[in-house]
């Protein structure tokens, strides 16, 4: 277990969203931090004015992936309808992402590792939302 979910732990019983996957919430976390990575490194190899969309689409998936990824770690924070709509804008993100990273994989590695993480990330938020419907709050 890494020091982050070390702490997460610490702090379950602080968290408002009982019954949380931890081990689901760390791969969603290690998903962010990738994607992340991914995007950043993405973005600055694909610099230049034909690469315009491309670029911006990486920069905002990977800004996406590091806040989906500090609010998985404030357990106290937690809220889960805010929790299922940031999850679902990253999904989001990471699919368009994905999508415009693979009209270039044929002719950057960089843009196929992109769309590679971006899909993973999209899954494991999937993965997040499907494991936190028990926990949203019923309507009447």
């Amino acid at each position: 277990m890494n020091m982050a979910m070390q702490m997460m732990e610490m702090h379950a019983a602080e968290m408002p969203a009982t019954g949380m996957d931890m081990a689901l919430m760390q791969e969603c976390i290690e998903a962010c931090s990738a994607c992340e990575q991914a995007c950043t490194m993405c973005a600055s190899s694909m610099m230049g004015d034909e690469m315009m969309k491309c670029t911006s689409m990486c920069m905002n998936s990977a800004d996406m992936a590091n806040t989906m990824m500090r609010m998985m770690m404030r357990p106290s924070g937690m809220h889960a309808p805010s929790m299922m709509t940031a999850l679902q804008a990253t999904m989001s993100m990471s699919n368009a992402c994905a999508e415009e990273c693979m009209m270039h994989a044929e002719t950057s590695d960089d843009a196929r590792m992109c769309a590679d993480v971006n899909r993973q990330l999209a899954a494991s938020c999937q993965k997040m939302m499907d494991a936190m419907a028990g926990m949203m709050p019923t309507r009447a």
